[in-house]
């Protein structure tokens, strides 16, 4: 099976996102289009906080940074930033995934019954 490559499939917030919030700011650059599915995990010690949610419009005013607007306000508060303890310095950024695909599947309209 092979459907188009999508780049990337998942990528990190980069601004946190408020509960309320009906738009998510990425780190980087994507393909996704209005209409896919998208997946904004938890940040919190709570793993039921992840979201799923369709994009509505794209700004693509900074490429770098494109904000998505979503079909849904957000439920949760999705973290992003970067936290220093001593010499170390973790990135702690809630990832978004990609959730729609475009594979189908199809018959031969020859020889296949429609059911």
């Amino acid at each position: 099976m092979h459907g188009p490559v999508r780049t990337p499939t998942w990528t990190l917030l980069e601004t946190t996102s408020a509960p309320g919030s009906n738009t998510i700011t990425l780190r980087e650059a994507v393909d996704w289009q209005v209409g896919e599915e998208i997946g904004i995990a938890p940040t919190s010690f709570e793993g039921r906080e992840a979201e799923k949610r369709t994009i509505t419009a794209i700004d693509n005013s900074n490429p770098q940074n494109p904000v998505l607007t979503l079909d849904e306000p957000l439920v949760y508060n999705h973290f992003a930033k970067t936290e220093t303890y001593g010499n170390e310095t973790i990135d702690i950024r809630a990832e978004v995934g990609l959730l729609s695909r475009n594979v189908v599947f199809r018959g031969d309209p020859e020889t296949s019954k429609d059911n």
